[in-house]
């Protein structure tokens, strides 16, 4: 069965997807275009250029996820820079477009100029995958033309819609990161320089501002969610796998291979329904003389 992967944003908790993508392919799902929003941008590049799920794992692992953050002089104001994420995307795609993806991709992002969500599906790679996961104000902004670009999660955290217009005969399958509506809210806790001393961290959380932060952050989250059910809910994806991953933060140092792990597991707890629905949207398509 051909299908097309809608992957959603969520950092650390993006290494998932691979797992996803691995256990599809296990169980004969051909999958013939990919989007992505974010971390699941960065994921569906990598495989729409040709990687496996078993390469992008063994890149993944073997990346010192420290090195990714770092200011650099062209980059624009943010709490965290991503010079290093830039040296290796540029190390890995040089000056390669989209057109010299082996699949069908795009990754979304929004202008912060005109408040609307930008479908990125040419130029260069590079400058596409800083601007999917420019989370706003923690990570820097990518100018494009006129374009002030951030992270395409904060209007569409799962880009089914940009999915199927990439493949609109073929069903969607969502991947969503997000935590339902209803869990209690987590903070997203920034990566901190080994410099720091843990006392000196920990006396700085105990302050109001820090305090006040945290509510801010935590509120943030329940928006995010939210924007993502009322998406899904529009969009309506054919099946949604969600890996359990709500205790990883989005920037947090992960074991990429047991992430990708939960994925895997998440993909076949949904394969009865996966079949399930796939073999009636068979049968209609052929009742209604659409080609699969």
């Amino acid at each position: 069965m051909n299908i097309t992967l809608a992957l959603g944003g969520g950092g650390a908790k993006g290494n998932s997807h691979i797992g996803v993508i691995r256990r599809l392919e296990k169980e004969g799902y051909k999958i013939d275009a990919v989007a992505g929003t974010s971390f699941g941008g960065i994921v569906a590049v990598f495989y729409a250029a040709g990687y496996s799920s078993d390469q992008i794992e063994n890149l993944f692992s073997s990346l010192d996820q420290a090195s990714l953050y770092g200011h650099s002089p062209d980059q624009g104001p943010s709490l965290l820079g991503l010079a290093g994420a830039a040296k290796w995307l540029k190390e890995v795609f040089g000056e390669k477009t989209f057109a010299d993806l082996k699949l069908p991709c795009a990754v979304t992002a929004v202008d912060l100029k005109s408040g609307n969500e930008v479908t990125l599906s040419k130029g260069r790679v590079v400058d596409a995958l800083l601007a999917t996961v420019a989370v706003p104000g923690v990570l820097p902004h990518v100018t494009m033309g006129e374009w002030e670009l951030v992270d395409g999660g904060v209007l569409n955290p799962v880009p089914v819609s940009v999915a199927r217009s990439l493949a609109p005969k073929l069903p969607v399958v969502a991947v969503v990161l997000t935590e339902p509506l209803g869990v209690p809210a987590r903070t997203w806790t920034l990566p901190v320089p080994n410099i720091i001393p843990h006392a000196l961290i920990s006396r700085l959380a105990r302050v109001s501002y820090a305090r006040a932060f945290d509510i801010f952050l935590r509120s943030l989250d329940i928006v995010d969610r939210a924007i993502a059910e009322y998406r899904l809910e529009v969009d309506k994806p054919d099946v949604i796998i969600r890996p359990r991953v709500n205790g990883i933060n989005i920037f947090d140092k992960v074991d990429v291979r047991a992430v990708a792990r939960l994925g895997e597991e998440a993909t076949e707890m949904i394969l009865p329904e996966l079949k399930k629905s796939f073999t009636w949207q068979s049968r209609l398509r052929r009742a209604l003389g659409v080609e699969l």
